[in-house]
This record gives structure tokens, sequence and C-alpha cells, in this order.
């Protein structure tokens, strides 16, 4: 039985992993959030670990105000910065397993193909910068764990952009989306079952790994719209406006597509087309919302 630490539990990531609980009987999971374990407390974490006897931590806990932090630096700092070093360093102190999310964000977007796992970061927001920090705090412990880059998340849980358009393509008659902001959405439940399908081989990892996980396929913020309200039979004109048009206080990189093919290649792993996850997800929505 491997004792499975999962903070940030009531974010998405950490409710699909809820979700998927069932399905990996060898684990035991102790799912908490800010009210049971308070991850800026190393002792609190220490102790937490300890008494558990906890193998592997996965850190679901983040920051993601991205336009918010731009006026809270030092809070997205803690949070996805020094409270991160605190888990590097109990993860490795008891020589446990650590697998920390990190983000598309910490590059600026310049890119012209694919982003591979030892690309130079280069952030350019204030939410940016803090997940670099988490993810230089990880590496410097030089302690078992994974760093896992994802990008432009979504499910069924908490508030999500898949979840926004359908509401407001509900209330009004046009949307206005940017069309030159290019990535990969990710289906929450995705990332969690390749995370716990994967535990086993990463307990014997004995060095910081960097892995890109997103779904396959391309799309701007536009092409995911039309999609979410294609598959959600919603009725909205969707027009396409450049980033310039919908200024916002953070910045945002233009590109975002990440590679995928050393997690492919060194671990075998599938990896789900976007928009048929997507409808995936809608379609539970929808169910959800008609009570089935």
């Amino acid at each position: 039985m491997v004792n499975i630490l999962v903070t940030g539990s009531n974010g998405q990531l950490g409710n699909e992993i809820r979700v998927l609980e069932d399905q990996f009987p060898g684990y035991r999971f102790f799912s908490t959030d800010i009210e049971e374990l308070d991850i800026t407390d190393i002792k609190a974490i220490d102790r937490f670990v300890n008494v558990n006897q906890i193998a592997c931590i996965i850190n679901a806990a983040a920051y993601t105000a991205v336009d918010r932090a731009e006026t809270e630096p030092d809070l997205a700092n803690l949070i996805n910065g020094h409270a991160v070093k605190n888990l590097a360093q109990i993860a490795r102190k008891y020589d446990g397993l650590l697998v920390h999310i990190s983000t598309d964000y910490v590059f600026n977007g310049k890119h012209s193909s694919p982003i591979k796992e030892d690309d130079t970061p280069s952030p350019i927001s204030a939410y940016a910068h803090s997940k670099l920090l988490g993810e230089q705090s990880v590496l410097q412990e030089k302690g078992k764990s994974v760093i896992v880059r994802t990008s432009w998340l979504y499910s069924e849980f908490g508030n999500n952009f898949v979840k926004s358009m359908m509401k407001y393509g509900r209330e009004r008659d046009l949307l206005n989306v940017v069309f030159d902001q290019v990535g990969t959405p990710t289906y929450a439940f995705d990332l969690a079952k390749m995370i716990l399908g994967l535990i086993p081989e990463w307990l014997k990892l004995e060095e910081p790994e960097i892995l890109h996980y997103s779904n396959e396929g391309v799309a701007s913020w536009f092409d995911f719209t039309k999609a979410v309200l294609e598959f959600a039979g919603i009725s909205c004109i969707v027009c396409a406006i450049e980033t310039k048009d919908y200024p916002l206080p953070a910045p945002r990189p233009y590109y975002s597509l990440m590679s995928k093919e050393k997690i492919r290649k060194k671990y075998g792993v599938e990896i789900p087309y976007w928009r048929d996850n997507v409808k995936i997800c809608v379609d539970k929505l929808l169910n959800a919302d008609s009570g089935k």
C-alpha cells in the first residue's frame, strides 16, 4: 500500500483524483486542503508526512488567480514558491516522491515549435514567476520528484473556462474570444489518471524529472470556446478578437503548445485529442444540470 498525500484536494485536479481513487486500490489517499494542512508551515507538513507514513506527495495546491497575482505577488510566491520548497524538503527528508504541478505559463510564449522540457523558462507575469519559483525549489532539493507542466486545465469541478463559456453562452447573444493565443486544453481527469498510473515508475526515480502533459492537438481560446458551445448545443455568436482588444492585468503567453514526446516515449502514455475530451466533460456537465 502506497500512502499518498494530495494537497489542494478541493481544486480541479484534486477532485479528479478523488473520482479515480477506487481505480487504484494499491494507494491510500490522504486528501487535504488548507483547512487540514497548511503547506506554508513546514513543521505541520513534517508531522503529517511522518505520522501517516506518506510515500508520495501530489502537490495540486496553487495560487491560480493569474490577474490578481499582479497585485498580490508576495502571496503568490508564498503558495507557489515557498510552500513548494517546504514540500520538497520534507519529501526528501523521508525519501518520498513529490509530484508537483506546474504550468505552460513559465514560458514567454515566443516559441514557434512545441516547447520541450529542457527549454529555458522565461515568465512574463507575477503568477508565472511564482510558478517558476516552485519549480526551482523542487529542482534545488535534488530529491525524488517530478514536475508536471500542464496547460489550460478544465473539469466538471470549480471555476474554469469550460463552465464559464457555457454560462456566458447561455446568457449572451455574442462572445468575443481571443484567437491569437494558442495551446492545448487539458482535461483534469486525464492529467489525474496519468499521474496515478505513473507513480509506481516515479517511485523508482533517483533525481528530479520534468515532464510536459496536456491533451493532444492545438487550439486557440476561440477554437476552445466554439467546441464547448457546439458540444453543449448552445447557439451563441463567437467573434474572434486579438489579445490587444481584450486587455487584462497579467500578460499571457501567445504560444503555449508543449511537446509530449518525452512522456509518450519514456512512459508509453497515450494522450487523448483535446476535442474528444472536451465533449466528455461537457456531456457530464449537461447530465449534472439535468439531474441524470
